[in-house]
């Protein structure tokens, strides 16, 4: 068998039957075992029922304005991007990575493949890719540290956190350290680079592949091209990672304020820590989209010490959130994933970065 074959060979279909099983398991657990325990579903749906079309249009404009923000880093990361291509490529792999098992994976593949339509390189791609992965985790780091400080300053619990607080900083500071170190280091690049080939090549050789060569070269002219690219636009990459983070964030929150859950019930900065915790969660990549479990997540960290009633107006909000931001973009990707294979004006051939 030729190596293009085995690139070629799909996953097994009992691997891919087996996660969406898996999944399918864990969505029902949650939605038919676990949530009618916290709330009754009647009692959600009145809460729902109760919001006014204002406050539903209002829900969905800030929304739709959530899936335009990482429009923005997207072009930030990329130069050369227009934000109608960022518009259609984020809105189909977000379709994808939302409905199918191991989907993260197959929208980064779909966003190649658009990318490269466009007449971006790969090497291109994988740069926008890895920075604004870095960024969108250093703000995820980031954001507990910012929650943990706004609930010690405002009293709402122990000055306990502070400490947490400080520890999450430093881990942060080491984080963002280590990373300039490295888009520093050329030598250090090359040596992460043979290491990587060392790991690698024995594996490749265990399926009978080719051993990778040259690597130690690539990973430093990458680390070049990335350090570049930090240096000329780390401040744009840095705010619209920030304001599309926190532009989520305000649709959880303002959903909770239209159920009736008032700054006294649950104060914005609760709101930020419940929200800051349970993004970490979600990057475990348990189900697609983490749906079911990023819904456990929102409920159980803004629902303790509440009663029965501000409980289901809790799982109102969470469920009106996760609607318009999970679930509303789905069919709007599949209608950018059409246009995409059907507009032949944008297509180009690949140019040199």
């Amino acid at each position: 068998m030729t190596d293009d074959a085995r690139k070629a060979k799909p996953a097994p279909r009992w691997r891919t039957a087996l996660k969406a099983g898996i999944s399918i398991a864990v969505v029902g657990g949650i939605f038919i075992g676990v949530f009618p325990a916290i709330a009754d579903y009647s009692e959600v749906w009145a809460s729902i029922e109760a919001m006014t079309l204002l406050e539903l249009a209002t829900l969905v404009l800030v929304g739709a304005w959530n899936l335009v923000t990482y429009w923005f880093v997207m072009v930030a990361v990329l130069p050369g991007l227009r934000y109608r291509q960022a518009a259609v490529v984020n809105q189909a792999s977000t379709a994808v990575s939302n409905t199918l098992p191991g989907g993260g994976a197959i929208g980064v593949g779909v966003s190649y493949a658009m990318y490269s339509s466009w007449g971006f390189t790969g090497s291109q791609f994988a740069l926008a890719t890895v920075v604004s992965g870095v960024w969108n985790n250093f703000i995820k780091l980031g954001l507990p540290v910012v929650a943990l400080v706004a609930l010690a300053i405002f009293g709402e619990v122990g000055s306990g956190l502070l400490i947490a607080s400080l520890v999450g900083i430093a881990v942060l500071v080491a984080t963002v350290g280590a990373f300039a170190l490295m888009l520093r280091s050329t030598a250090l690049a090359r040596r992460v680079g043979e290491r990587a080939a060392r790991i690698v090549n024995p594996l490749r050789r265990l399926v009978r592949r080719s051993e990778v060569s040259g690597w130690s070269d690539k990973a430093a002219a990458f680390c070049s091209k990335t350090a570049a690219l930090v240096h000329d636009r780390w401040l744009r990459i840095t705010v619209s990672s920030i304001i599309s983070h926190l532009s989520l964030y305000f649709v959880l929150l303002i959903a909770l304020r239209h159920v009736g859950i008032s700054e006294s019930d649950i104060g914005w900065a609760q709101v930020m820590a419940a929200f800051a915790f349970v993004r970490l969660i979600s990057a475990l990549p348990i189900t697609p989209g983490g749906v079911g479990v990023v819904e456990l997540g929102y409920t159980a960290a803004l629902g303790i010490g509440l009663d029965d009633a501000m409980k289901a107006q809790v799982v109102a909000a969470v469920l009106v959130f996760r609607f318009i931001t999970y679930f509303l973009p789905i069919p709007f990707g599949a209608g950018a994933y059409v246009f995409w294979r059907r507009n032949r004006s944008w297509r180009t051939a690949v140019r040199e970065a």
